[in-house]
């Protein structure tokens, strides 16, 4: 499992949400690229970019930040999401060098733009699938669905994404703690890998989603934004909890 280190972007900052409320936002850095920069140097084997701005605006905002985030990391592979509502969104960021793009609001509207681009860019796309009280949140997470969260999940066979990136955002941002039971549930409900996000905040979350990895090979990964900004948890020891228990470094 891998320990991915969260930059996420506003107004052309590092920050972090709570909830995902924009006007909550805690500023980090104004160089989110030397922040790509600190956590390749800590280790980091993969990022986890959000463009903020885009989530809310449907397009790319910050797309040239992204690129300068993806030079920086040189080589540390880079997924980003925010603001990818066609193709052409999905192509850019790929271009730049992104390893993978992560759809969230147009994947949960509209399945068969998800199926669509993952054809199109195989082994290349996530599913960020934002889940409040078990129903799918869009826009930002500003709207929340109807469609239920593993019923969605259980819906995706057969499509070749990369990964699931679920975030339980009651917990994003808050340091409360893991939702291992609803990360556990859509590691058994998925036909593809999953990446754990939201309310992370020491070595005993980590240890908890281990116990979910070791029991789901499916489960590769966990992101953490707050807790690794605030010093609740520590990059290095993290990754080194999760190595041990997987025995390698995890994917690329």
């Amino acid at each position: 499992m891998l320990l991915i280190p969260a930059i996420d972007l506003k107004d052309g900052q590092c920050v972090q949400l709570r909830q995902g409320v924009m006007a909550s936002a805690t500023t980090y850095s104004d160089d989110p690229p030397g922040m790509a920069r600190r956590w390749r140097d800590a280790g980091a084997r993969r990022l986890h970019v959000v463009d903020l701005d885009g989530a809310f605006a449907g397009r790319p905002v910050n797309h040239d930040l992204v690129a300068g985030i993806v030079d920086a990391a040189a080589g540390v592979p880079v997924q980003v999401g925010g603001g990818i509502r066609d193709v052409t969104a999905a192509a850019g960021y790929l271009d730049a060098g992104a390893s993978q793009v992560i759809a969230g609001t147009r994947a949960a509207e509209d399945p068969d733009f998800l199926r669509a681009l993952a054809a199109a860019y195989p082994g290349r796309v996530i599913l960020g699938l934002d889940a409040r009280d078990g129903r799918v949140a869009t826009q930002g997470w500003a709207t929340d669905s109807e469609v239920d969260a593993l019923d969605f999940v259980g819906s995706l066979g057969g499509i070749g994404l990369f990964a699931i990136v679920y975030t339980d955002i009651r917990r994003d941002g808050m340091l409360t703690g893991v939702n291992s039971a609803a990360t556990r549930r859509v590691a058994e409900a998925a036909s593809v890998p999953v990446i754990a996000s939201g309310g992370v905040r020491s070595l005993d979350d980590l240890s908890s989603l281990k116990a979910l990895g070791l029991a789901s090979e499916k489960l590769i990964g966990v992101i953490s934004g707050s807790a690794l900004y605030e010093g609740t948890l520590d990059f290095a020891d993290g990754q080194s909890l999760l190595d041990a228990s997987a025995g390698q470094g995890g994917p690329d």
